[in-house]
């Protein structure tokens, strides 16, 4: 069980911002951040600040990630050639279990980890129980065989809530998903609006 389960209601107030687009996210009835001192009016936020919360929304979005972790990513990203904004997202985004969620295979992104931890996915023909790992284009992750009836995944394949990506290649039926391409940020389909850019700043500050 991820150990921020039980948070991600908290994260969404704390961010201010309905990030997962959840019908039953408490930003949907209050702006207002968390506990007895969320009503106080919001002060401007420095530049680090601004940096900060934009790191915490997009760290935060993707639910099982500690921030050793992103870390790692953000550095994997900025050693590559090309745009570190598009590269991060473009790691992130080939996480199995973004995949697993972006699928809709699940429900949310906590969902998607642990689903992958008690083993109910194939990569490439192979059972695999990290989340983390990352796909490259052309890769399938199946569903397994005795997992397909499990009432999450008929729920969450079959809701109106979210669509998938054209850069995924889904198959309900078959409970299959192909990585076609790796996605832009302008692919990806966040509810809300994601800025890489000032999370390269807030790194690049340390």
């Amino acid at each position: 069980m991820t150990k921020r389960i039980e948070a991600k209601y908290k994260i969404d107030r704390r961010m201010g911002e309905n990030i997962w687009g959840r019908p039953k996210s408490p930003v949907n009835k209050r702006e207002y951040g968390p506990g007895q001192h969320g009503q106080r009016r919001k002060g401007k936020l420095s530049d680090f600040g601004v940096q900060l919360r934009a790191k915490q929304k997009l760290k935060g979005y993707y639910g099982n990630i500690s921030e050793k972790q992103f870390h790692g990513i953000y550095k994997e990203a900025s050693r590559l050639r090309g745009d570190t904004n598009e590269l991060l997202i473009g790691l992130l985004e080939r996480r199995l279990d973004a995949i697993v969620y972006r699928a809709k295979f699940v429900a949310t992104v906590f969902a998607a980890r642990q689903f992958v931890n008690h083993g109910h996915v194939l990569v490439n023909g192979k059972r695999v129980t990290i989340g983390s790992v990352r796909l490259r284009e052309g890769d399938v992750v199946e569903v397994r065989e005795k997992s397909k009836q499990l009432a999450v995944v008929l729920e969450a394949s079959q809701s109106a809530e979210r669509d998938t990506p054209d850069y995924l290649e889904v198959d309900h039926n078959k409970m299959t998903v192909k990585l076609i391409r790796v996605p832009s940020l302008a692919d990806v389909p966040y509810p809300v609006r994601m800025e890489p850019n000032l999370v390269v700043e807030f790194y690049s500050r340390s």
